[in-house]
């Protein structure tokens, strides 16, 4: 569930949209391949996404919907070989993606010792999605993707709650909250529902998340310096890369540090 673009047809720089904004350089169309794609499907400027204005870039993550639509559903037979697949393999993608995301949580709630009551339906649908992802391309682009979303959504709540519970205290609940801006410095959020707030630009620095359940928030250049993310739930590293961390941010072991965060520490208090 981790991107391979080595194995990928470049399907994200050529199915997606995007337009020229503070997050991309340029307009581009969808089926479009971006300028920056070469022909061996890699990013020509992958190294300087950000200073080249390709910051949106460097904050999606696929969850490895691009390598096994290229390897499995189009067998690596890519859409330049064979241009008649490429309409349907750019439909496919976002379909892949998403269910592909589906399978990481589900992972994730396996790993939650507390959440052990919901394993075994866990399990079970983790199973079923991934049996779905390796259909053919008529049968992924059929599939009833809300409805499977939805069952998932279930699992994940009762999984975060039993989670959850065992963080003593009362937990913040700002579910879908508004967050923009925000001033959070040192706030405890340990155990917080998160989930889908709008947290842009919001200061976090020295925050207690661990535990806090961030499935969706929205941390594009939320401040979290000195944070602690340890054991948050349902954090990707697509959230990281969007936030504004330093190296006194701590996070869980399976999350990598950003190259592009700061080397200096911010102080909750200052």
């Amino acid at each position: 569930m981790r991107a391979d673009c080595g194995s990928c047809f470049g399907l994200c720089c050529v199915a997606l949209p995007f337009a020229r904004s503070q997050d991309f350089a340029a307009d581009k169309n969808a089926g479009t391949p971006c300028r920056n794609l070469q022909e061996d499907f890699r990013c020509g400027i992958h190294a300087t996404l950000r200073d080249e204005g390709y910051r949106g870039c460097t904050v999606f993550d696929c969850f490895g919907a691009g390598q096994k639509v290229s390897q499995v559903t189009f067998e690596g037979i890519g859409w330049r070989e064979r241009p008649k697949t490429a309409r349907t393999m750019y439909e496919v993608f976002p379909v892949m993606r998403q269910l592909q995301e589906l399978l990481r949580y589900l992972t994730d709630v396996l790993e939650l010792p507390r959440a052990a009551p919901v394993h075994r339906d866990a399990r079970r649908a983790r199973e079923d999605i991934d049996l779905l992802t390796r259909a053919s391309a008529a049968e992924l682009l059929a599939a009833d993707v809300p409805t499977v979303r939805a069952e998932v959504n279930t699992l994940l709540l009762k999984a975060s709650e039993l989670e959850r519970a065992a963080v003593p205290g009362r937990k913040k609940n700002h579910r879908g909250a508004d967050l923009m801006g925000a001033r959070l410095r040192g706030t405890d959020l340990r155990g917080a529902n998160l989930r889908g707030a709008l947290l842009v630009a919001a200061d976090l620095t020295g925050a207690d998340l661990r535990t806090a359940d961030l499935i969706g928030a929205d941390l594009r250049d939320a401040r979290i310096g000195g944070a602690d993310l340890r054991g948050a739930l349902f954090l990707t590293q697509a959230q990281l890369n969007a936030a504004r961390g330093d190296t006194a941010t701590r996070l869980p072991a399976e999350l990598e540090r950003p190259g592009h965060w700061s080397a200096s520490r911010e102080r909750a208090g200052g």
